[in-house]
């Protein structure tokens, strides 16, 4: 089931009921940590895909959608696009280059404190090959000096030809006005694929273990390698209007188990209390969470894995 929120009502309302409607599917692409995920938030206006501080957060396409006057925008948070080492890299970056070529606009997101690195100069070089419109956005504009930002854009637009560029603080929210109201004049004109109410279409199961894998890095972000993942195992809708929820939590190694554990299970209940406090407030209903811990040697090769995450499974 989607998520909704009902406050999106009174968004729909103020739609010009005269002009014709448009939906367009925008891919939102860039370097890992570039800040996608809080950029996609902060044009929904609600929190559809989950963020860290730890790298490669994102690993599946996440839909975020939102809605500007007669236009439906379908976000699509792709993992980050780097040089992939593992068959879990491998994966997050295929479903990345797949949502860049079936979308309708793509806006590529760089942090401009970081400028052209590798992993940018790699996304431009594949985005030459992709024919839609591009939308260059420069994020984190609060931290670099004006005449930076101008020399970045420019050195961004001789290396590839964009239709627009931005300058945004994804986390402030400043410039992420104009750049939304840029997207809803520029998608097609066309039906809304979504009820005005949706959000997301992330499937409840999987936003619930998403949101506990990041309170699990925002919790051990230094303690535990990347190589941990989070199934949503049970889910029952209770007649007092609840949710009871059982997650599973896969590590790769015992001393992993015992990191998230903790001295007592005072760690995992504190994620347990972290992501029981969010999900209440984004399914609207009192949540019951139950999390275990499993150790799976080499998960990340385990198609199981692959298929529960949303993901191909390379061959290779």
């Amino acid at each position: 089931m989607p998520m909704s929120k009902p406050s999106r009502h009174a968004a729909t309302a103020s739609a010009d009921a005269g002009a014709p409607q448009r939906c367009g599917f925008i891919a939102v692409i860039g370097a890992p940590n570039a800040g996608k995920s809080t950029l996609v938030n902060a044009l929904v206006g609600a929190k559809v895909t989950i963020v860290s501080h730890k790298v490669q957060t994102t690993r599946v396409p996440v839909r975020g959608i939102a809605l500007a006057d007669a236009s439906q925008l379908v976000f699509i948070d792709t993992p980050g696009i780097f040089a992939p080492r593992r068959r879990l890299d491998r994966a997050m970056v295929d479903a990345a280059s797949t949502a860049a070529g079936d979308a309708d606009l793509i806006v590529l997101l760089v942090d401009a404190q970081k400028g052209v690195n590798d992993d940018v100069a790699r996304i431009l070089r594949q985005l030459a090959s992709v024919e839609r419109p591009r939308i260059l956005v420069l994020n984190k504009i609060d931290r670099v000096k004006k005449e930076q930002l101008l020399a970045l854009a420019a050195d961004l637009n001789a290396r590839l030809a964009f239709s627009a560029t931005f300058m945004v603080s994804a986390l402030s929210g400043s410039g992420v006005a104009d750049l939304k109201t840029h997207l809803a004049a520029h998608v097609p004109e066309g039906p809304w694929h979504f009820p005005p109410d949706d959000l997301s279409d992330v499937p409840e199961r999987l936003l619930a273990a998403e949101i506990t894998r990041e309170k699990l890095y925002e919790r051990l972000h230094q303690e535990l390698p990347y190589s941990a993942t989070v199934e949503t195992t049970a889910w029952q809708d209770r007649k007092d209007g609840s949710a009871r929820i059982e997650q599973t939590i896969f590590v790769e190694r015992d001393s992993q188990r015992s990191i998230v554990l903790g001295e007592g299970g005072r760690t995992i209940k504190d994620i347990s209390m972290r992501a029981r406090k969010e999900l209440a407030v984004l399914l609207e209903r009192p949540v019951h969470l139950f999390l275990h811990v499993k150790v799976q040697e080499g998960w990340s090769d385990d198609p199981e894995r692959y298929r529960n995450m949303g993901l191909d499974f390379p061959k290779s």
